[in-house]
């Protein structure tokens, strides 16, 4: 495979992503999911990377810090991953969250946190394959 780059998001990749993770989902994304996209672009605390491959965004992760949740410590949370699925099971998601978590571990951010559909196996065991395991939390919902 050739090498996969590693970078960080950028408000001009907000297209790509939204073909990524409309092609995952199997249905297409709304504008809305764009500038979502693009208000993590350019907010400076949140960790967002992109995967290239030959020029082309083939991956990507965001996540952000958490502060006073609970009366955890403050942490990070992983709020959405996607890999191309024509480029899934090449390691571009581990690579990925390894970049992330060094950035959080130098800044001593020591927890990170995802959701996961419960019905989910494919993502539950890429995220268990990096180490993650249930929390002390309950996921609700309204």
């Amino acid at each position: 495979m050739q090498t996969v780059h590693i970078r960080k998001l950028d408000a001009a990749d907000a297209d790509d992503i939204g073909n990524i993770y409309g092609s995952i989902i199997r249905q297409p994304v709304d504008e809305e999911f764009n500038a979502l996209i693009e208000k993590h672009a350019r907010h400076e605390s949140d960790i967002c990377f992109v995967a290239e491959l030959d020029g082309r965004v083939v991956g990507f992760m965001i996540s952000y810090i958490l502060t006073f949740s609970f009366g955890i410590e403050k942490s990070a949370w992983i709020a959405t991953v996607g890999v191309d699925p024509d480029f899934m099971g090449r390691g571009i998601g581990e690579r990925l969250f390894n970049e992330i978590s060094i950035i959080y571990k130098n800044m001593g951010i020591n927890r990170i946190y995802t959701t996961v559909p419960w019905d989910s196996s494919d993502l539950l065991s890429f995220f268990k394959s990096l180490g993650f395991d249930r929390s002390e939390f309950v996921n609700l919902r309204r």
